[in-house]
Formats: structure tokens, sequence, C-alpha cells
């Protein structure tokens, strides 16, 4: 299957580069790209892709605002958002998450880097690392966010018992592996767990599963560090 890719930025040698890198890939394809976040959500109606790799600051329609309208959009459904930015602070990262991005990646990674990010987030996975998933909550993740995941406490009861438990676990920042081998099973059945968890709470990916996971109460997060 062929990636289909969509790149906003508003500098056009960045657009150029990350286009040459991305169809140098004979799994990926660029379909489109935007100057802008209103255009990038023009396009993101007219093409559908599979992902739309988005720069934050952007003249008139920023960024994140244009990552919450597209994930808002029960049409796009099938499209998640990568975060890619000169501007990696954590409340960013935040904003992005409760915006709906699947992930987050700053402008100096390297080529491998990206196309691996892309990867994952089509893939369905966080591109977060545990750290930084535990300092976000720690911080941001858990303030109210209203409008956010409004069935989401009530559908929790939906979830099997293992399913919370490994939902729990992957709110902590723990992978597949991490989660496999507490559990003593295998990584595919964790997957699966974690898909199960994400189409009964109507989350788009790992990434809105752990927003969900602290901001229902299923997990508490430990008070940060002085």
């Amino acid at each position: 299957m062929t990636i289909r890719v969509l790149l906003a930025d508003d500098q056009a040698l960045l657009r150029e580069t990350f286009r040459i890198l991305v169809d140098s890939r004979p799994d990926m394809e660029v379909v489109a790209e935007a100057a802008d976040g209103a255009e990038a959500v023009a396009l993101t109606r007219a093409h559908h892709p599979d992902i739309v790799v988005m720069d934050i600051r952007m003249p008139g329609t920023d960024g994140l605002t244009a990552t919450a309208t597209i994930c808002a959009d029960p049409a796009l459904s099938g499209t998640r958002v990568l975060i890619l930015t000169t501007f990696e602070t954590e409340e960013h990262v935040a904003r992005a998450l409760h915006a709906g991005a699947s992930g987050f990646l700053g402008k100096d990674v390297g080529a491998e880097g990206l196309v691996a990010g892309i990867r994952t987030v089509v893939a369905g996975d966080a591109l977060l690392s545990q750290q930084a998933t535990r300092n976000l909550i720690a911080r941001f993740l858990t303030a109210p966010q209203p409008g956010i995941h409004p069935a989401a406490r009530k559908n929790l009861a939906d979830l099997t018992e293992r399913e919370r438990e490994v939902m729990a676990m992957a709110a902590e920042g723990l992978t597949n592996a991490d989660i496999a081998g507490q559990l003593y099973l295998s990584p595919l059945t964790v997957r699966t767990h974690i898909h199960h968890a994400m189409a009964k709470l109507h989350a788009r990916d790992r990434a809105q599963l752990v927003v969900i996971a602290y901001q229902t109460g299923l997990v508490q997060p430990n008070p940060p560090r002085p």
C-alpha cells in the first residue's frame, strides 16, 4: 500500500526537500502541498491523504487550528496528522495532542527519522517517547478540555478489564513490548487490546487514547517533581 502524504509548510524550499525525500520512498507519495493552515484543510478534504505533515507556525490559519479542524471532521477520520516544527515546546506538543495530532517531530529530525515517523503514525501508533508522555501528562494533559471526547467516560465501562489494564499502561508511556513483558502476553495481543480500546472509545490513535486515559481518570498522574 502506498502512503499518501500531504505537506503543509509555509517555506517552499522545505516543502520541496520533504517532497523529494518522501517521493524517493517506493511506498510513499506526496499528493498535495499547502502553504498555510486553511489551504491544508482544503487540500486534505480534496485528497483524503493518509497523513498530513503539518508545520505549526504558518500565516493566517496556523497548524494547530488546521489540525483541530481536520481531526474534528468525520469525513477525514482516515487522515492522521504529524506535527513537524522548529518550536518543539511541551506546550505546543500538548496543544497538538489536544487538537488530535498523532505525533510530533522537530525539524532537526534526520531523513530516516521523518520517514520512520510517517510510517509509525500511519500504522496507528503515537510518536512520543515514554519520558515525553509522562512530562506532558504531569503538566498539561490532565487539564480539563471542554468538548473533547464527551462520551469517553461512559464508553470506558465498555472496555474489558484487560483492555483497561493495557490502556492504563500505554498511558504511562510503555511500549507494546514493555506491556507484553509485564503482562506475559505477545506484543500482537497487546496491540489488539489497544486497537479494541481505541475503537470502543472512538480514539483516532494511541495518542488520543493516552489523553482519554487521564482525562477520564482511568490513570492518575504522579505529582510533578520539584
